[in-house]
């Protein structure tokens, strides 16, 4: 009887930063170069926004589907941010780990938190911006925000930061090709560790 090799399981990478530090540009760059790399996508109860698409950037649910799924166990994380609700859902994660892909999760400092608990050794990244200014005005640039919710993002954002120390990397987005370049140099680091 020959001996089956077994399949080994895939890579949670956890990548975190607050709003406006440049996440969602990083990771999808870092998809194009890893195409393999399979991201988790997040349901969420916050509406739609312009040039998002259900099931590719998000799965958009209402408020009593999100609770069903949180009664189901549905989730392997999930959190309230900015008065909505965001989770992870637990069985496209698992699926993806058994087959041998790695998961990339783009979630927020909660959100990582509760990964730590179930998986203690995915790999979690933060990436930071390099002022509470430069995110200011990345936020401005964006004209997604009022005046109020802008402050309460800066305020969310500063809270959050305080987490980056607890990450196995943190990146500061100052240079975009440079923040690039060292977080894929984390993955494949990271990767050729994993097969040892």
């Amino acid at each position: 009887m020959l001996n089956e090799k077994k399949q080994p399981r895939g890579m949670i990478i956890v990548i975190s930063a607050p709003s406006g530090a440049g996440k969602t540009t990083l990771v999808e760059l870092l998809r194009k170069d890893f195409p393999d790399i399979y991201r988790s996508v997040s349901c969420t109860t916050r509406s739609e926004r312009k040039g998002e698409a259900h099931g590719k950037d998000y799965i958009f649910v209402s408020d009593e589907k999100f609770k069903k799924m949180v009664e189901n166990n549905e989730f392997a994380e999930w959190a309230e941010v900015h008065g909505n609700m965001y989770g992870t859902p637990k069985a496209a994660l698992e699926e993806s780990l058994a087959k041998g892909k790695d998961v990339l999760l783009d979630i927020d400092v909660q959100g990582a938190e509760k990964i730590r608990e179930l998986y203690p050794n995915a790999l979690f990244i933060f990436i930071m911006p390099p002022s509470i200014e430069t995110l200011r005005k990345r936020l401005l640039s964006r004209q997604t925000e009022n005046k109020d919710s802008l402050e309460i993002r800066l305020k969310q954002a500063v809270n959050e930061m305080r987490y980056h120390s607890s990450y196995n990397y943190t990146i500061v987005n100052e240079d975009l090709k440079k923040a690039e370049l060292e977080l894929k140099s984390i993955i494949k680091k990271e990767k050729k560790k994993s097969l040892l």
